[in-house]
């Protein structure tokens, strides 16, 4: 096999050549640590490269293998890390200047559950500051760039892990979920990208922004790639107090079974209002091909989604000011200036307002809960434009642009999934957004790989710098 390949396959390919001795997982880890040198330093998706330690942990795995010791499909698999995640003797950053020396004294608990897994660990991605924000423009670790069009966001605030992905720099990577921050650089970046139901993935040992909408997730070449992370990382964690005990079914197990009496949902407002033409031209076509493979398609109303930006900001700031008081108060100079400025009002939120929103968010919720009796899924954009570019992209008006679609599934914690939809004229990636019920990612998984499997789009790659 070509090694230049290797770093473009997906887990599910590379998964049975590890297992029975047609690559190794120093290869495949090598290959990638190759590309990583190559072209991160233009495209800066890593802020730590793990090079020794992720060939010695190769070693093992590669080892491990003719005694029996196959841990199954993301064995040997190289994967990075948002540097959010706790990681044992590692630097946790956070995008920051403030936690720059932070190095903590164990893994996050889903870290710990990949590496027993036999995951490869390759290295820490950028990402917006505090993961506060939708760019990752990162004033103290540079901006990252989109591998489509490196004069282009990558979105964030996982963009780090959103490039890695996309350019080959891993397999797959882990992000964190607050507002959109799995699925907007998902979208942009063209790869898959899961928010799972809130509480489903333990968020112990990750830096938080806001407690009651922060979410874990992977970020993957495919949907069925998602569902292998998801099978990894979910379960019941005492030691996090938003951890639901839930079953945790096999979610790879019913990806096959298409979407024939599926009820697809569309909804009639707010999903499809202010898109760019081509973003609405890729969704509905999507759409409709999920239509023709035998989902049954259905407008649905959620009357009150149009409150969520005026919900989601109150909440959000105010969660982030409690946990960044301090800091704030002590060291404001050491945070970047947009990241500053949007925090330190939170700080001045009246708890009534929190409070209000707080209540305001389980109507949406409760609107969501209705639609989805009539449907088994939601289908909508991820944001409704295509990434914009570097220059255009620190303004008010972009970021709540970017975040208009994706933060209702925080307030509702529903579980929320990116597939690339097409392409717009200039060759930027469009996401489909597939929101479900609450648990249920295995339906937002199913409907999301039927799609992926007949349209294609996950097969094709970045160039020039992906070539």
């Amino acid at each position: 096999m070509n090694q230049s390949s290797l770093p473009f396959l997906t887990i599910s390919e590379l998964a049975p050549l590890i297992e029975n001795g047609g690559v190794s997982p120093v290869v495949v880890t090598r290959a990638v640590l190759e590309r990583i040198k190559a072209l991160d330093g233009r495209l800066n998706a890593y802020l730590t490269v793990l090079h020794d330690e992720a060939l010695s942990a190769a070693r093992e795995a590669e080892n491990a293998i003719p005694t029996g010791g196959y841990l199954g499909p993301l064995h040997g698999i190289p994967i990075s890390l948002k540097d959010l995640f706790w990681t044992q003797g590692v630097r946790t950053t956070a995008g920051s200047k403030i936690l720059a020396d932070f190095v903590p004294h164990e893994d996050a608990h889903s870290v710990a559950r990949l590496r027993a897994a036999g995951a490869v660990i390759v290295g820490k991605t950028n990402l917006h500051e505090f993961a506060f924000g939708v760019t990752t423009i990162n004033p103290h670790y540079g901006t990252t760039r989109n591998p489509w069009d490196a004069e282009r966001i990558a979105g964030g605030s996982s963009g780090g892990s959103a490039v890695a992905v996309a350019a080959g720099l891993c397999t797959a990577a882990m992000g964190t979920d607050t507002g959109g921050s799995i699925r907007i650089p998902a979208a942009l970046c063209g790869i898959v990208g899961l928010k799972p139901t809130y509480g489903r993935v333990s968020r112990r040992g990750v830096v938080p922004l806001a407690w009651t909408m922060d979410h874990v997730g992977p970020m993957t070449r495919s949907v069925r790639d998602a569902a292998l992370m998801l099978n990894v990382v979910a379960g019941h964690d005492p030691r996090d107090p938003a951890s639901t005990n839930a079953p945790v079914p096999g979610f790879t197990a019913g990806l096959d079974a298409g979407v024939k009496g599926l009820r697809l949902g569309v909804p009639q407002h707010f999903y499809f209002d202010d898109l760019d033409d081509e973003v609405e031209g890729c969704v509905r076509a999507a759409i409709d091909v999920l239509g023709r493979l035998g989902g049954t398609v259905e407008e649905v109303a959620l009357p009150r989604l149009e409150y969520a930006p005026a919900v989601y900001w109150p909440i959000s700031i105010s969660e982030a000011a409690a946990y960044h008081r301090d800091w704030l108060i002590n060291r404001p100079q050491d945070y970047g200036d947009d990241v500053r400025e949007r925090m330190e009002p939170g700080l001045l939120v009246p708890a009534v307002r929190y409070l209000q929103a707080q209540r305001a968010r389980r109507l949406i919720a409760d609107d969501f809960r209705h639609a989805l009796r009539e449907v088994d899924v939601l289908l909508a954009p991820t944001t409704p434009i295509p990434a914009p570019r570097l220059d255009e992209a620190g303004t008010p008006e972009v970021r709540s642009s970017l975040l208009r679609l994706t933060s209702p599934a925080n307030l509702a914690g529903l579980p929320a999934l990116s597939v690339p939809c097409g392409f717009t004229g200039a060759g930027l990636p469009v996401g489909l957004q597939i929101v479900g019920r609450a648990f249920d990612e295995a339906t937002v998984l199913r409907v999301g790989h039927a799609y992926e499997t007949t349209a294609g789009w996950g097969v094709r790659i970045p160039r020039p710098y992906c070539t």
